[in-house]
């Protein structure tokens, strides 16, 4: 069963989380205004770690991650010192493929805007991969 917690908001005074996650959702991450001018991405993703600098290219890099828009399965946030533990399954169709990605943040905020986003990423998982998950699961219940 699929839950939905996603942020359902277009409000520019939403906060940067929540403007984000629906960048996120929405698959308009060029668009997204809760990136501050210097924000990092870094991005550790299956076999390899990278960093993208500067709220272009990180808007870049994110709309080729999130180019479809999608629905969260699952949604946790958790507030931090410095900013928001986020951990999210999201579901979206990919020329008409099912696709999924579990992924968790930690995003730090600076004077309302989002500076660094870690990202910690398990891959992309196409329908035949998810089936097979599914059937792994159902084995060991």
């Amino acid at each position: 069963m699929i839950h939905d917690h996603s942020p359902q908001t277009t409000d520019r005074n939403a906060g940067p989380v929540e403007r984000y996650l629906e960048a996120i959702r929405c698959a308009t991450m060029s668009d997204c205004d809760a990136l501050s001018h210097d924000v990092t991405l870094d991005a550790t993703v299956p076999n390899w770690r990278y960093s993208v600098h500067g709220d272009e290219a990180v808007r870049a890099e994110l709309s080729r991650w999130y180019a479809d828009a999608g629905t969260f399965e699952e949604l946790r946030r958790a507030p931090l010192a410095s900013g928001e533990l986020i951990e999210f399954t999201l579901h979206w169709e990919e020329g008409g493929v099912p696709h999924a990605v579990h992924q968790a943040h930690i995003v730090e905020l600076t004077d309302g805007r989002i500076t660094r986003d870690q990202v910690w990423c398990g891959g992309r998982w196409p329908a035949t991969l998810l089936a097979e998950m599914a059937e792994a699961a159902d084995g060991r219940d």
